[in-house]
């Protein structure tokens, strides 16, 4: 599903990676240019990504500071 916000069109997707998934957004402002904001932050439940991803995107196109996930995944 895409979303608008101050004239920006923010596409916010979930990718499954084993059990957990991760948040990502895209958007695409009013004057051409597109970004992707990429992996924000991995959960327990597709739900709680999507909600983040656009929780993220929304600020980004605010101009705030994007909001930190619940937690951090530990890497090997």
């Amino acid at each position: 599903m895409i979303f608008y916000h101050h004239g920006a069109a923010i596409k916010p997707s979930v990718a499954r990676v084993g059990r957990a998934f991760v948040a990502r957004a895209s958007i695409l402002e009013e004057d051409g240019e597109a970004t992707s904001l990429g992996d924000l932050g991995v959960f327990a439940s597709k739900d709680g990504a999507y909600r983040f991803a656009i929780r993220c995107a929304f600020a980004f196109v605010d101009g705030q500071t994007l909001p930190l996930p619940p937690f951090e995944v530990a890497k090997h």
